[in-house]
């Protein structure tokens, strides 16, 4: 007679969307990732292979739910647009997020900030950029021979995969399009738009004085 034994199902790992920290300390820190995130989002809106995510797990070993980060902003060219609960990178044809921001908070350590860097270093990010609003500093790094190097000067330097500027000397800092035009947050993109509806009005305005002073003057504007 033949014992059959039983084979044993290892439970399924799982990989948590949250690690339980906040996105930000404060509003400073929230206001200056959403405004990148959706910088950057919104300047590759219409190409559908850039995923752009804002403090969302990234895990880039499988099987390994340990191993894991959550960048205020990061940028993977090479995967689509989409909704996810966490990165999981096997999973994305196994491509790490090139770019990576990092908004420190006055409560970030020295330690802490090196193992980020050793791990966005380890783990294939191209371009590594920390910006200290209490200090208005601006640091990156650009990966070489297969390290990440420390930028020697931050002020316009442009990114290579993003083509976008970086300015601070106003004393917070700017980020440009490649196309000139400014980062905007969600409060100043609402009184642009404010401002140019009333330039339209305006304009509005005017032709329509010019068309009752022609009708005035017996001559019909569009004759002319």
């Amino acid at each position: 007679m033949t014992t059959t034994i039983p084979t044993q199902t290892l439970p399924a790992i799982i990989y948590p969307d949250s690690d339980g920290k906040p996105m930000s300390d404060n509003t400073k820190q929230f206001q200056l990732i959403v405004k990148i995130q959706g910088g950057i989002d919104a300047l590759f809106k219409d190409n559908e292979n850039v995923f752009v995510a804002g403090d969302l797990l990234w895990y880039p070993v499988e099987g390994d739910n340990k191993t894991r980060q959550a960048p205020d902003t990061m940028v993977v060219f090479g995967r689509p647009k989409g909704d996810r609960g966490s990165y999981q990178q096997w999973l994305e044809d196994n491509i790490a997020p090139q770019v990576v921001f990092e908004i420190i908070s006055p409560g970030n350590r020295m330690g802490e900030m090196f193992k980020l860097f050793k791990f966005y270093e380890n783990y294939g990010v191209e371009e590594y950029y920390v910006y200290s609003p209490e200090d208005n500093e601006l640091i990156g790094w650009l990966r070489t021979d297969g390290e990440l190097n420390y930028i020697e000067s931050m002020e316009g330097w442009v990114s290579p995969r993003l083509e976008i500027r970086f300015e601070t000397a106003s004393g917070d800092l700017e980020i440009y399009r490649p196309d000139g035009l400014k980062f905007l947050s969600y409060v100043e993109l609402s009184r642009q738009m404010e401002q140019e509806r009333q330039e339209k009005e305006l304009v509005q305005q005017k032709a329509d004085r010019l068309s009752e002073k022609l009708r005035e003057m017996g001559i019909n504007p569009e004759d002319i």
